[in-house]
């Protein structure tokens, strides 16, 4: 092995190689060449930040704006105003004008014109609640109107009543009915319950739910002129526990639904939902 210090025949041919180069670069004279450009730059540079201080910042031109009229059309033209350019669209009072102000309607003609607009309310009113019923339309209902005494299966959203539970607007198949068979508004339909005491939609029920959800027959219902739905027994205290199993009603109870219980009910022998749901809450009140 040789010395540490001691070069190797790569170090030694390079420093070779560097001194022939530098000999060169003196015989063309490059090293003097590179020596002046750097000083011609340097000076260059210098005289251009000395120059940069010296000089302010010039003024902004001013921009000449021509007096000469502008260029429209013979349109624009025709339909400008023949008075002065200056003259602008103000109200009498800028103007220093005086104002002349309407007078107000005497107390008479006041009464005339409340009279005509109540006179217009009161044909509005009637235009609105009255509603004509096609007979055509009728004719047709009836020839598709359900045989079946049960909800119905016609759907109508004008002559139908909605029933609280199913919450449908078909026409019953009462025979007798004016309503649902002639199109009468004015005429009760007679294959819906009607509350004796609240007289709202909660005592609205169709064959089919009566006789479902509570075990009732529309007959007795018809009969019994005192007849009063779920809500109004249970505000009453007549019936303990006998409440509307609607799912809007049970739904406010904090209790789910039935769906359709009443094979579950019959099964158990109740006669109907209602009569399952009140023994439920008898057992849970115990």
């Amino acid at each position: 092995m040789g010395r540490l210090g001691a070069k190797s025949d790569y170090e030694s041919l390079r420093d070779a190689r560097i001194s022939e180069n530098l000999a060169r670069m003196e015989m063309l004279g490059l090293r003097h060449c590179a020596v002046e450009l750097s000083e011609i730059a340097s000076a260059a540079a210098s005289s251009r930040a000395a120059a940069g201080s010296a000089t302010q910042r010039k003024a902004p031109r001013q921009r000449v704006v021509s007096m000469t009229p502008l260029r429209r059309s013979s349109r624009l033209i025709a339909a400008a105003p023949t008075g002065s350019a200056s003259t602008r669209r103000r109200s009498a009072r800028l103007n220093g004008d005086s104002v002349q102000h309407k007078a107000l309607p005497s107390s008479g003609s006041l009464s005339k014109l409340a009279t005509a607009a109540a006179a217009m309310e009161d044909d509005e009113e009637e235009e609105k609640v009255v509603v004509v019923v096609d007979k055509k339309r009728v004719e047709a209902l009836q020839e598709r109107r359900c045989d079946s005494r049960g909800r119905g299966a016609v759907y109508d959203p004008v002559l139908g009543i909605c029933c609280h539970f199913c919450r449908q607007k078909k026409l019953c198949g009462e025979e007798d009915c004016k309503r649902c068979g002639e199109g009468d508004l004015k005429q009760p339909c007679l294959g819906k319950t009607d509350c004796s005491s609240c007289h709202s939609s909660y005592g609205i029920l169709c064959r089919a739910c009566l006789k479902v959800r509570y075990g009732e027959e529309m007959e007795e219902v018809r009969k019994n002129k005192n007849w009063m739905c779920p809500h109004c027994i249970e505000e009453k205290g007549i019936k303990k526990f006998w409440i509307c199993n609607s799912s809007i009603c049970l739904k406010k109870r904090n209790i789910a639904p039935t769906g359709i219980a009443i094979y579950d009910a019959r099964e158990q022998g109740y006669e109907s939902v209602a009569h399952l749901l009140m023994d439920r809450l008898k057992r849970q009140a115990s």
